[in-house]
C-alpha cells in the first residue's frame, strides 16, 4: 500500500557465509546471485536470482504487477477499490477478481484466528497516527465479531453493517509477494527469493545449491543485528512486531498492531512472531493474528498448526519460544 506497510522485521542472507548485519534489507550477495531491485508500497522489492538470469527484463513487469495492487487495495489511495467500498454509503461495492480474492483470504484468516486477525479495525489503527481509514470501532465482540459482517458475494464486497471498513494491509503484501513468484514460474526461472520490506519467498536453491538463508532481526529497538538465520526452503517467512512503526508517548510504548478484543495497541512481553508458510499471504496473515493475541499467540498456533517463532521481552533479554517445529529451520 502506498505508505507505513514496513512492519516485517526479516533480514535476506543471500551470502554463503557470515552475517556482516547493519540494518534490515538484502544483505551483501554472492558473486554468484543478482539482484532486481524496485519501490512499492512505501518500501523497497528486491527478487535475487542466479547470475546469467535475465533479471533486467522482469522490472517494468514487477513494477506494473506492484503498482496494480496498490490501485485495487490501498487505504491510503483515495482512488482505490478497497478505498470505494470504505467511504461508501451504501451495503456494496464492485471489486476486481484479485480484490476479491484477497478479502476472502483475509475473513477466512479472520475465522480461523478466532478474530485476532481482524480486517475490520482499520479506524483503530488510524486512531494511534498509523493509518488513514476513517470511522469508529470498540472492541470487538466475541458473540457478534464485526469482520463477520462483512462477505465477498461474486464481484460485490459487501458490509452488511453501516460503517464497517475493510483493511487489507495485514495481508495484501503477501498476496503481491504469492504473485511476484507466479510471474517468475511463469518466465521459467525456478530458483529465486523475493522480499518486500523483509517479507520473504523462495523457491529452489541458491545457486551454492542449499536452500535460501534468512536472518530474523533481533526486535528489540536498542539492538541491531539478528537474532538467528533460518533456512527458507520453497517457502514464506513474514515477521510481525512491535519494533517497526511505533512510538513511545507518556511513558507508554504504541503499536501499529492492534488487540481487537481490547481496541488498544499491542502490550505486555511480545516482541516479534515469526510465521513460516507455504506461501506469503499465509505467512503475512498469521504473522499478524498471532502478534495481536500476545499472550495467547503461543496456544493458538498451536491449534491451528502455524509454524511459528515467538520473541518476547524478559527484561534487556528475549525469551523465545518455537511453535510446531519452527526451531527445526534455525541454522
Amino acid at each position: 500500500m502506498t505508505a507505513h506497510l514496513t512492519r516485517r522485521h526479516l533480514l535476506a542472507a543471500t551470502g554463503a557465509a557470515g552475517l556482516g548485519l547493519a540494518a534490515p534489507g538484502l544483505l551483501r550477495a554472492a558473486s554468484a546471485t543478482q539482484h532486481v531491485t524496485g519501490a512499492a508500497f512505501a518500501s523497497d522489492w528486491s527478487v535475487t536470482l542466479a547470475n546469467g538470469a535475465n533479471g533486467a527484463a522482469l522490472k517494468p513487469r514487477f513494477d506494473q504487477l506492484l503498482a496494480s495492487i496498490d490501485r485495487m487495495m490501498s487505504p491510503w489511495r483515495a482512488d482505490s477499490e478497497i478505498s470505494a467500498f470504505n467511504l461508501t454509503r451504501g451495503e456494496a461495492s464492485r471489486i476486481s477478481d484479485e480484490t476479491a480474492f484477497t478479502a476472502e483470504a483475509a475473513l477466512a484468516v479472520a475465522a480461523e484466528s478466532d478474530g485476532w486477525f481482524d480486517p475490520t479495525i482499520g479506524p483503530l489503527v488510524a486512531r494511534y497516527g498509523f493509518g488513514p481509514i476513517e470511522g469508529t470501532v470498540g472492541p470487538e465482540d466475541e458473540a457478534a465479531p464485526r469482520w463477520r459482517s462483512l462477505a465477498v458475494e461474486g464481484d460485490r464486497l459487501v458490509k452488511r453493517q453501516p460503517g464497517l471498513t475493510m483493511d487489507l494491509c495485514g495481508i495484501a503484501k503477501g498476496r503481491a509477494l504469492d504473485l511476484m513468484a507466479l510471474e517468475l514460474r511463469e518466465s521459467g526461472h525456478d530458483d529465486f527469493l523475493i522480499a518486500i520490506s523483509g517479507e520473504l519467498l523462495s523457491k529452489g536453491r541458491h545457486p551454492e545449491g542449499r536452500p535460501w538463508q534468512v536472518a530474523v532481526e533481533d526486535p528489540r529497538p536498542e539492538t541491531d543485528g539478528a537474532f538467528g538465520v533460518l533456512r527458507l526452503d520453497n517457502a514464506a517467512v513474514a515477521t510481525s512486531g512491535l519494533r517497526a512503526q511505533s512510538y513511545d508517548l507518556g511513558g507508554s510504548r504504541y503499536s501499529h498492531i492492534i488487540d481487537p478484543y481490547h481496541a488498544r495497541p499491542v502490550g505486555g512481553e511480545i516482541a516479534s512472531v515469526s510465521v513460516i508458510a507455504p506461501d506469503a499471504m499465509t505467512a503475512d496473515g498469521w504473522a499478524t493474528a498471532l502478534t495481536a493475541a500476545g499472550a495467547k499467540g503461543p496456544a493458538l498456533a498451536r491449534r491451528r498448526g502455524i509454524v511459528s517463532l515467538f520473541l518476547f521481552h524478559d527484561g534487556a533479554a528475549l525469551r523465545s519460544e518455537s511453535v510446531n517445529g519452527f526451531d527445526r529451520f534455525l541454522l
